[in-house]
């Protein structure tokens, strides 16, 4: 009976997780500052499963999108926007920019 729960709720996690295409809205994310990332992989992309390995970071599901080398984007609107790479939102920002997991992409 939990395996079959544990299946449902990672696949309903997994869905809302999906990337849309053209992104998300900036006003949709409430876990932070949108971030500007240099690279957004797949965690079980060779950078990104290195990365999260060095840091001792297990990732649940390895289709999560994760950001590398990111930073946050402070000043959206009337055109401000500065991130000339991938505008994302993620769930965990929380490793000093080297990576952030769980993102999705925005429109800025």
């Amino acid at each position: 009976m939990f395996a079959k729960l544990f299946t449902v709720a990672s696949l309903a996690i997994l869905a809302a997780a999906t990337p849309t295409p053209g992104g998300e809205p900036v006003s949709s994310c409430s876990t932070g500052p949108v971030q500007c990332c240099n690279s957004v992989q797949s965690a079980s992309s060779p950078a990104a499963a290195g990365i999260l390995a060095l840091l001792g970071i297990v990732v649940q599901d390895v289709t999560a999108e994760v950001g590398l080398t990111c930073s946050p984007i402070t000043v959206i609107g009337a055109g401000t926007s500065s991130c000339s790479a991938n505008a994302v939102c993620c769930q965990d920002n929380s490793h000093g920019g080297l990576i952030s997991i769980g993102c999705l992409p925005v429109t800025l």
